[in-house]
């Protein structure tokens, strides 16, 4: 691939200061519709009821399958590079959305 090729396919990706800091999660609510998958983003504290949704991000389904791709691929190096990602049990939480998955 040339320099020119190059320079056409890249994206100029803009990132400002507030988002920027970041969103902390621990719990994702994943649901999906013919034409979209809607993920939650929620912060849960210990010993506190309520929760809430920190942010919430709508994908194609075309886009999903290609985060979950890019997503996959980065625990894949990560764990490479710095060993296997203990996954600890955690109690099931009740929530009234529905059918959802969680991750």
């Amino acid at each position: 691939m040339g320099k020119k090729e190059q320079k056409q396919n890249q994206i100029n990706i803009e990132l400002d200061e507030k988002i920027a800091e970041g969103i902390y999660s621990n719990l994702a609510i994943i649901n999906h519709s013919v034409s979209e998958f809607v993920v939650d983003f929620i912060s849960m504290m210990p010993g506190t009821p309520k929760a809430k949704v920190k942010s919430r991000i709508v994908l194609t389904p075309q886009h999903a399958k290609k985060f979950l791709k890019a997503l996959s691929d980065n625990v894949h190096r990560f764990e490479k590079a710095h060993g296997a990602i203990k996954d600890y049990e955690q109690p099931s939480i009740p929530m009234n959305f529905g059918p959802t998955g969680e991750a």
